[in-house]
């Protein structure tokens, strides 16, 4: 008797249950008035919230975060179920199916010894798949949804994978530097229209670099931007201990503490 996948088995019947009547007759009010569409936002939320657990590396936060995730697998199945276009069982089988057949090396014969060629397998499996012959270009495919940042380096790979790329890194720099030129002569000339598109093609030069380098420029960003947050909290800090009001000082005396809290992070 497999315990541990009886129980398995019997806490996803609860789940499912739980959800059916959450929805039923004498279910939740919000609950039964959620459709596909209006969850869409709150799964978004739960799907960040799952990145931010994994960036605190607290197990027990992570844990809490997936339960979250994972409950809208399941809200999301039971609407379906209404509607009988599919149900848990359903998405199950998909999962088993596609994660066997796209794992040739290790559940077939093929041979993948290094992640780079099982990402070449993947891609060429992917291709035979449903779906994928109305794909009519090389960059089709992306969810429509996705943040820029990342959309712009998924693009640049799936370009790279043709040929269309880089061969090193200096290249790249110096196209950097070539559309940080254009924005300036933009700005110069006084044009809105021109300076918006100079910038996003520098934007996009950006990603390139960290594409090029082996970098998740969503992740690289993030970083940054909470970097930035932090020292802009402790600049405020430091101005309350003096006993200044931040709006009413100057970017010179902002930018000396700013540059001062820079250099003690650095040392």
């Amino acid at each position: 008797m497999n315990t541990s996948e009886d129980r398995s088995t019997s806490l996803l019947y609860d789940l499912t249950e739980l959800m059916q009547k959450l929805r039923g007759k004498d279910g939740c009010p919000w609950d039964k008035e959620q459709s596909h569409a209006s969850l869409k936002p709150h799964l978004i939320e739960e799907t960040y919230e799952v990145i931010d657990a994994i960036d605190s590396e607290d197990p027990s936060q992570l844990k809490e975060e997936l339960a979250d995730l994972f409950f809208h697998i399941i809200f999301h199945c039971q609407i379906a179920k209404e509607k009988g276009t599919f149900d848990i069982e359903g998405v199950m089988a998909l999962c088993l199916d596609k994660m066997t057949r796209r794992h040739p090396h290790v559940f077939g014969d093929a041979t993948a010894t290094t992640p780079e060629e099982v990402l070449r397998q993947w891609d060429e499996i992917k291709k035979k798949e449903k779906g994928y012959e109305e794909r009519k270009s090389v960059v089709d495919g992306l969810p429509k949804y996705l943040p820029a940042l990342q959309k712009a380096q998924k693009v640049q790979k799936k370009a790279a994978k043709v040929g269309f790329d880089w061969t090193n890194i200096n290249d790249v720099i110096a196209k950097v530097d070539e559309e940080l030129a254009e924005v300036k002569e933009a700005i110069q000339r006084n044009r809105p229209e021109d300076v918006e598109e100079e910038v996003g093609d520098l934007l996009f030069s950006i990603v390139n670099l960290s594409r090029f380098l082996k970098l998740e420029t969503e992740n690289v960003l993030h970083k940054t931007i909470c970097k930035f947050v932090d020292r802009f909290k402790k600049v405020e800090a430091e101005l309350a201990s003096m006993g200044k009001d931040i709006e009413k000082c100057t970017l010179e005396e902002m930018d000396a503490i700013w540059n001062k809290i820079k250099q003690k992070d650095r040392s």
